[in-house]
């Protein structure tokens, strides 16, 4: 028998997982007839999550994430029982025989030698599954997702792939498992990898939720392994940390010359009746590269063009990877435009 997980069993830098309640009572109590929820910069999705009753469009810009939202949110095909053979058969497979990508260049790094050829085994296979028709797209991110948190269990790191523990202390088995996405979704379901500014205006929806990155830490640099097995290209990796070029994948809400520009084009393109925004004040920090890259002035300024804008906050420390940088001044805030022009 199969364990399972569900989207919530994973660490991840801003995830809302524990603000949900929040964010569903100020839509609740806020917003009038919310029939579609588009989740713009979806991450782990657990945004989306919380309005899964409703029809949702889920965007974001890296492929291990966009995997991840068709997992949980696409409309398509998924057959459970083949799903579960095929993990069961990954689980019981011996891949110690044969190196692979993984294991060439990413043995005793994040994870030892033999988890990386199994992790190289299933990718390759999985692909190869998909190529030939034997499982369909959604059953294909099934697998890659249940990968992904199996990476992430037993990860030699602090919760991202920034960097790895250099002790040689692994633990823990590579053990994938059935994921929780047994409940019916919307057909008209849209999911996206795309650079969100460049889909702003294709769908029309009740309320566009905004959770852009808050600082200069990239995502593409904190979680480069699981986007290099997502795209699962097979590119030279380098340095300490095996990491790939990542020049296309850097987001312009990490700059400060550059994130203002960005949400006003962002802002300007939705077409929605809603616009929540959530942004992070991160405290006072003492790297100013975890400093927040907007001010709520111009967030508000920016908002306030297309409509009346609300504030509501919340202290909240959210995940930081164990480091102590914010002070008790951390909050959460959620700005909340109602769109009339």
């Amino acid at each position: 028998m199969l364990n399972t997980f569900n989207i919530s069993n994973r660490r991840y830098l801003g995830n809302k997982y524990k603000l949900l309640d929040w964010i569903k009572d100020v839509v609740n109590q806020n917003c009038k007839n919310i029939d579609s929820f588009f989740d713009v910069f979806s991450g782990t999705g657990s945004v989306a999550s919380a309005f899964i009753d409703k029809r949702l469009v889920v965007c974001d810009m890296m492929r291990s994430n966009y995997l991840a939202a068709l997992c949980w949110f696409s409309p398509g095909s998924l057959d459970r029982q083949s799903l579960s053979e095929m993990l069961e058969y990954y689980n019981n497979f011996d891949a110690s025989k044969e190196d692979n990508y993984m294991s060439q260049n990413f043995s005793n790094t994040y994870f030892d030698h033999l988890t990386c050829q199994k992790i190289g085994y299933i990718r390759d296979h999985v692909l190869s599954q998909y190529e030939d028709g034997h499982i369909t797209e959604r059953e294909y991110a099934s697998i890659i997702t249940s990968l992904f948190y199996a990476m992430d269990r037993i990860s030699h790191t602090c919760g991202h792939y920034d960097s790895f523990i250099r002790d040689g202390k692994y633990e823990g088995t590579l053990e994938l498992r059935m994921p929780e996405n047994d409940y019916p979704v919307n057909e008209n379901n849209r999911i996206f990898c795309e650079d969100s500014n460049l889909i702003a205006g294709t769908e029309e929806v009740d309320v566009a939720y905004l959770d852009p990155p808050y600082n200069s830490r990239q995502y593409c640099d904190a979680y480069h392994l699981l986007e290099n097995i997502a795209l699962w290209n097979k590119p030279e990796v380098y340095g300490l940390a095996k990491k790939m070029d990542r020049t296309q994948m850097k987001s312009k809400y990490c700059k400060s010359i550059q994130a203002a520009e960005a949400l006003s084009d962002l802002v300007s393109k939705l077409r929605c009746r809603y616009i929540l925004f959530s942004y992070n004040n991160t405290g006072k920090k003492l790297q100013c590269r975890s400093n927040a890259k907007l001010t709520d002035e111009e967030i508000i300024d920016i908002l306030s063009t297309r409509g009346d804008v609300q504030v509501f906050s919340m202290n909240y420390r959210g995940f930081d990877a164990g480091k102590s940088e914010m002070n008790k001044d951390n909050k959460e805030r959620l700005f909340l435009c109602n769109v009339h022009r």
